[in-house]
Order: structure tokens, then sequence, then C-alpha cells
């Protein structure tokens, strides 16, 4: 590759929303660049709008209005004078035409060249080249010819296990693992259908199924000068529906010489495509220690902070570099890996209820801090997360001088990190760390699937009598009736009834006869409690609380009637329904279809009138780019439809009601 002349910007158009786009803008402002950042409607208020010197709305709240609006976001740098554009990840950061567009614009594409773009984002014209280029591919076929028969022969050539995949995209979808034959023909359906709707191609590879690998990814770069290096490697292998949930550097799977050979692989890969930039080459790497070429990311990573972190290099400083013409800051030689980081990412999502994606309003954040402690997130108290977007809210990060220092440090610093407001997956996340399996270094990408599927971390969480008697305080102290006001001349008792999800508690509060003021007795069913309580403020607070003689540190946030209680990891939201009206008989088994959190109506499967039965689905819901079967609870009639397909829907609201079938005599 001929060097390229040195190219001048000074003005940087963030096309990202959240954590990345805070994380661009930091780096780009400490490189004394002015930056841009776009939003939609419903982002108005995130932090990255606040945190760049200039913000301009692109659109509707559905990203395929705003974030994926190729227009708006060129004329958002038109209008701003931006004359360089980073896309972050995800939205825009792969796509060929944008960075056509912004080249035909004038302004530069902080990313890879639109050659190497076009050819890693075809799964089958990617593993050609590198099939090509001699890099360790899985054996398969990606042949041109799509017809099922061929697709049927190839795949009965290959034998099983067999893995089926679309060639456009990621992220799991269009992907099926098949062990048994008969299931091909209609996995091959499935498949081609789920890569056409998500990705506008129903293209698809098949390879021989790689069982319980590790992940293993390699960070490259390259430059205009024709240099490419790698920064050793990431194991992202514990995956849920291959999507990443814990991402570690080095990976505990891989030694000096293996590192070696799987970062010359890595960059024959990124130069057999001319690369510039920052690049990621995904491995599948088996228990024999062999390894095969999954695909290329061209863009800068979810988890390239844990890279960062092991060389002290700050990879968007490097992506500005090579972008205006810089060679690369260090030669292979010159790069050392440092001891070990971790991350996991938090995500608005229900694990105790398969995952749901969450909405809702942050009444309070507080992130973790303290030494070898790294939190990217694009949140603050007041921000309301939404359905329209991918449910992550956060990376949390730590290194440590060893793996087990690493992973010490990120338990500790995620059962630190306080989110009020939303439902999120931090005690799932800490349930993994601190698995033994994990804690070995053994996890590979069945690790969720298979040794953590019956965790306790997977289920809802019950509070202890001792978070019942917190609670009772926290919310009584505010309450017409506080601890300032408590009578120590005779007995006078508060009773409080609580909800925690379908769970209610009477819960009875006396100033204590011997503690003196202050000090409160609090029965919670049979368990008698003594509790003191200190000053109180109205915001997330680590208050020291005494419950029988040990002072415990919760985290907890006041809303009314309502208390977020967070109890070294363990997270609660209480309610004060004593002086609620009685429940509603609305609810299981009433016929009543409700959104379950915020979403676009997909599908109406039913009309007024129509006969259903119990476990059929009516209404196909999306949110959070993650599609949801809605069904009936009941055997009945459709008595009403109050939704069509296209309409934005909010959380709880009925969407049809279904007149049950009357019981038989």
């Amino acid at each position: 590759m001929s060097a390229s002349a040195p190219t001048s910007f000074d003005k940087i158009l963030i096309a990202n929303r959240g954590e990345i786009a805070c994380r661009v803008i930091r780096t780009a402002r400490d490189l004394g660049y002015r930056t841009v950042a776009v939003f939609s409607d419903a982002d108005r208020d995130a932090l990255h709008v606040q945190l760049a010197d200039e913000a301009v709305c692109i659109g509707e709240a559905t990203a395929s209005q705003s974030y994926l609006n190729m227009t708006a976001i060129l004329d958002a740098a038109r209008r701003t004078g931006a004359n360089a554009v980073h896309p972050g990840y995800g939205f825009m950061s792969e796509n060929a035409e944008f960075a056509r567009a912004c080249q035909a614009a004038g302004i530069v594409f902080i990313g890879p060249p639109v050659d190497a773009i076009h050819l890693m984002g075809s799964k089958r014209l990617s593993k050609i080249a590198m099939q090509d280029a001699g890099v360790p591919c899985i054996p398969g076929y990606e042949g041109e010819e799509q017809s099922d028969e061929q697709l049927l022969k190839e795949a009965k050539r290959i034998g099983l296990p067999l893995m089926i995949k679309a060639s456009a995209g990621g992220g799991g979808r269009g992907m099926r693992v098949v062990t048994d034959a008969s299931d091909i023909p209609e996995q091959l359906r499935s498949a081609r259908s789920e890569a056409k709707n998500a990705f506008g191609s129903d293209e698809l590879i098949l390879e021989r199924a790689v069982m319980r690998p590790r992940h293993v990814e390699i960070q490259v770069f390259g430059d205009t000068h024709g240099n490419v290096i790698h920064l050793g490697e990431r194991d992202c292998s514990v995956q849920r529906r291959h999507q990443k949930v814990v991402e570690e550097a080095p990976s505990p799977a891989v030694d000096d010489a293996l590192r070696a050979r799987m970062g010359e692989a890595a960059v024959q890969a990124a130069k057999a495509c001319d690369y510039v930039g920052a690049g990621t080459v995904e491995f599948l790497l088996d228990d024999k220690g062999d390894f095969f070429f999954l695909e290329m990311n061209t863009r800068l990573q979810v988890e390239h902070p844990v890279t960062e972190l092991i060389t002290g290099l700050d990879l968007v400083a490097w992506q500005i570099r090579v972008a205006r013409g810089e060679t690369l800051p260090l030669t292979q030689d010159q790069v050392q890996l440092n001891g070990h980081a971790m991350e996991v990412r938090l995500y608005a999502e229900d694990p105790a209820a398969g995952f749901m994606p969450q909405t809702g309003p942050v009444l309070a954040w507080q992130p973790a801090s303290g030494e070898g402690v790294r939190i990217d997130h694009g949140l603050r108290a007041g921000y309301r997360v939404g359905s329209h977007y991918d449910p992550m809210l956060a990376k949390i990060i730590a290194w440590g001088d060893t793996r087990e220092d690493a992973r010490r440090r990120l338990i500790r610093a995620v059962e630190d990190t306080h989110l009020f407001g939303v439902t999120d997956n931090r005690r799932f996340l800490a349930a993994i760390l601190r698995h033994p399996v994990f804690a070995e270094g053994a996890a590979t990408t069945a690790f969720i699937g298979a040794d953590f599927a019956d965790d306790a971390g997977m289920h809802a969480l019950a509070p202890q009598s001792h978070h019942w008697a917190i609670a009772a305080v926290l919310l009584s102290s505010q309450s017409p009736v506080t601890t300032r006001h408590w009578r120590n001349s005779g007995p006078h008792t508060q009773r409080l009834v609580l909800l925690q999800g379908d769970t209610r508690q009477t819960v009875s509060l006396a100033v204590s006869a011997t503690a003196g003021p202050g000090v409160l007795d609090v029965t919670v069913g049979d368990q008698q409690h003594t509790v003191r309580l200190g000053a109180s403020n109205q915001c997330i607070d680590n208050q020291s609380i005494e419950v029988d003689g040990v002072i415990r540190q919760p985290a907890w946030h006041r809303d009314g009637t309502q208390l977020w209680l967070d109890d070294a990891g363990q997270v609660f939201s209480i309610s004060d329904v004593t002086h609620a009206p009685p429940a509603t008989t609305a609810g299981a088994g009433t016929g009543q279809i409700r959104a379950p959190m915020d979403g676009a109506v997909l599908d109406v499967r039913c009309a007024e009138g129509d006969q259903v039965s119990k476990g059929q689905v009516m209404v196909l819901l999306e949110a959070m780019k993650i599609e949801h079967s809605l069904t009936s609870d009941v055997d009945g009639i459709v008595a009403s439809v109050t939704v069509r397909n296209g309409d934005q829907v909010k959380g709880k609201q009925i969407l049809l009601s279904i007149t049950p079938d009357a019981p038989e005599a």
C-alpha cells in the first residue's frame, strides 16, 4: 500500500449514541478536537448530547429514522462544519455505503477503507478471501449457488453437527446449530427467513460446528503506510445466545506460542484486505489448540477497554491518528501486555424473566470507582431507558496484576455500581464471575447453557427478613410518622404492608423500650430485629444502618412510596402499599394481553370474534431489537383489539382483550 498524504480535520461528528459516543467524545476532546453529537427525539436529554460541543437532532426515536439515517447524519455534519465522522460500533460503523458517502462529501471516515468493510461484511466472501490468504478456516460451504437443493447436498457432505449462518449479519441472528439431519430443511428455511428480515439478504454459509469452543479474538491495527500489527487477544467465550457477556484479556487458554500464531494469522487477514484502522479478527479455538477464522469486525469493539487496560493504549486516539495519515505509534516488538483485565456488559434486562429487556427512568446512578476500576457509560439520573435501542447501558471493567486480582475487583465493582429505576443484570454478572468454572478460566461458549444453566443468578431473589426490616424503616422514616416523632413514653407501633414483586409482607415498627431514641424494634413475620438508623436523605446513599448489632452500608433511593434497596449487589424494589387501594383482579388468566414493555407492534395475529386457545400467539412485539411473542392466557373469543401493526405502545398497555370460555358444567 502506498502512503497517503496527511489528512487534516478539526471537528469530529460521532455518529452514535450511549456509552460509545461518550467514550469517543472524551478522547477527541482530550486531543483538542471539537465534537458534534447526533441524537434522536428519544435521546434529547442523553449524556452524550451534553458532553459534545454541538448536537443535532437527526430524527425520530426509531433507529431507521435517526441513527441509521445516512442523509440526516451527513446533513448534521454539513450544518456544523464537522469534517470527520467516527461511527463507534453498531449502527453505521460497518456500512460500506456510509463510508463511501462520507468520502464523497469530503468528510474523513474514521474507520477502514470501503472495500475492506464490504469484503468483511459478507461471511461468504470474507471466508473465501481468508482461505486464499492462508488463514485457517472451518471446513464448510461458502459457494455462490444458494438453492435449497445445493445447500442440502453440501450439508450432507459436511456432516453433523452443522452450523448454518447468515452471510450478511452477526449477533446470532440467522444462525442455527443442527444435530439431527431431519431438522436441516426446516432450519435452513428458518435461518433464511431471519437473515432476510434482519439483514436484507438470505444468503447462507454452512460450516462444521465446533462444539464447546472458546471464542478468541485478536485486536489488529493498520495504517495508510502499510504497517499492520496486533495488540494481543481477548477471550469472549462467555456468551448468551451468541451475545458476549464477559470479555477478558489475555485469554486464560492462550500461551505465548499460541498468541504469536494467532496474532500472525490475524495480521495476515488484515493485510489481505489492505486494512486501515482498528479491526478485530475473531477465531474459534478448540480444545486441541487449533483455531479457525470466524469473522472480522471492521470497527472498534465493545470490549476494546480490556485491551486498552493491558496495553496502556488509547485505541480511539490511535484511530484518529491513523485517520489523519500518521504511522502506527508502535511496532509489533514494542507492544507489551501487562496484567489482566475483565469486562462485563450492564444491560437493562431481567434475567429472572427470561432476560426480558426493561424500560424506565434512571432514578439514581452511581458507578463504582477505585483502583483498577473503569466504567464506560452514557447514563445520568433523569434519563429514561426506552425500547428503541439495544439494552446495553454501560461496561464495567477491572484490571489487576493477575487474573484473580482482576476477577475479584470486577465482582466488587459490579456490586458497588448502583442503578435504581430500571431492572438490570448485575446480580447475574456477579454470579458468573464467582462461578468456579469461570474462576478456573475453563469457560467455553457452552458455559451459560451448560455449567451455569441452573445457577441462582438466573432466578429471582427474595428479600431476607432483615431486608424487609431495613426497607420498612427507610419507608417509614420520611412518612408522616417519623422516627423523630416516635414516643418513648409508651408503646407506639406503626404497621406497614410492603410489596416486592408478587410478595406482600407485613412489618411492625416500634421504638425500642430498652435501647433508647433512634432505635426501633422491627417485627417481620416471626422474626424480631433491632434497627438503628442515622440521618437520612432523599438521594442515593450508602448509609450506615445497624441491624441486630451488624452495621451495613446499603445503597438506596426512595421515590414516593417505592424504595430501591441495594445490599452488596442484592437489589430489591419494595413498595409501601399500606394505604393502596385493593389490587384489581386483572392479571394472569383474565384474557387481557398487555405489553410487557414499551415497543412496536410487529404483527397482530387475531381479529375481533376469533376463537383462540391458551398459549396461542396473539401479538408480536419488538423492543430493544428483540422480538417478543405475546400469547393468550385463556381459551376464549377475542372481544377487542386496540392496536394495529406498526403502533408504538407503552409498557402495561392493554393490546387486546379475550372473553374467556365459560367453564364446563
